[in-house]
């Protein structure tokens, strides 16, 4: 891990940032710097610039100025909003109800992040989606299955917080080892939303997001880094992913349905 910024091509940069748990283990954590066809710029989710990385952002950016909005993708990622807010005071300001539940004294945009008066103010230049059938916001802490994607065609990238991960391959065993597994996040069982249908529906936004994302050429996920993929090898991955985890998917659901003894 390490702080980076990833010029990724097509007016997209991946910011690539420190997430120590418990202090120790620095598991990661990003955000993305996107150029729209204005020649402004957002951010996708925060993180706390500071040194060369800051003055990096800051010279793309003509000191912060032209900067137009924050955009905080996951609902459980709210470390580095108030940083980030002081960073680009005149940034328009997006979260989700928990950013604003938690952090109160920001000044939040009216519209929700996820919402579609969002979606379409820049749907010339990103695309954003919901998963379907499971929790965007869970009632457990815990789980953070549940977050909002966005694909950058220009680039071909796709911004992902957790609900997409990438296996973790140490540093010195890349040039050995195959590229780092995609797979869909582990609490994803206990994120499916209530009510009959729920795997049906999820199934269906994945195979939804492999189509539209078939040109990918870089994913960008929160705690486990970058993968740049050949056309079409991104849908065979994320759909290898759903099978593997489709059984633990139909259990959960199964177990829901099933009355107590």
């Amino acid at each position: 891990m390490g702080e980076a910024l990833l010029d990724l091509g097509g007016g997209f940069w991946n910011i690539r940032g420190d997430f120590r748990v418990a202090g120790v283990v620095n598991v990661g954590t990003h955000a993305s710097l996107v150029r729209l066809a204005s020649g402004r710029f957002v951010f996708l989710d925060s993180y706390g610039l500071k040194g060369s990385l800051r003055d990096r952002v800051m010279a793309l950016t003509e000191g912060g100025s032209a900067v137009e909005a924050i955009l905080n993708l996951h609902p459980f990622h709210t470390l580095h909003c108030e940083a980030m807010h002081r960073d680009f005071p005149h940034a328009a300001l997006y979260g989700s109800a928990r950013h604003r539940q938690r952090l109160p004294d920001l000044p939040w945009a009216e519209a929700a992040v996820e919402s579609a008066t969002l979606a379409a103010r820049y749907g010339e230049d990103l695309a954003f989606s919901l998963p379907a059938g499971i929790d965007y916001i869970s009632a457990d802490d815990r789980v953070h299955a549940g977050s909002l994607l966005a694909w950058h065609q220009a680039s071909g990238t796709l911004h992902v917080d957790d609900t997409l991960n990438l296996m973790p391959v140490p540093r010195l065993l890349r040039g050995v080892l195959p590229p780092p597994r995609l797979f869909l996040h582990p609490t994803l069982p206990q994120a499916l939303a209530p009510g009959p249908g729920a795997v049906r529906d999820f199934r269906a936004w994945v195979k939804g997001l492999a189509a539209q994302c078939a040109d990918l050429r870089h994913l960008v996920v929160a705690h486990s880094g970058h993968r740049s993929f050949a056309p079409g090898d991104f849908s065979k991955a994320l759909l290898a992913a759903l099978r593997r985890i489709s059984p633990r998917l139909e259990r959960a659901e199964a177990r829901r349905s099933t009355p107590a003894a």
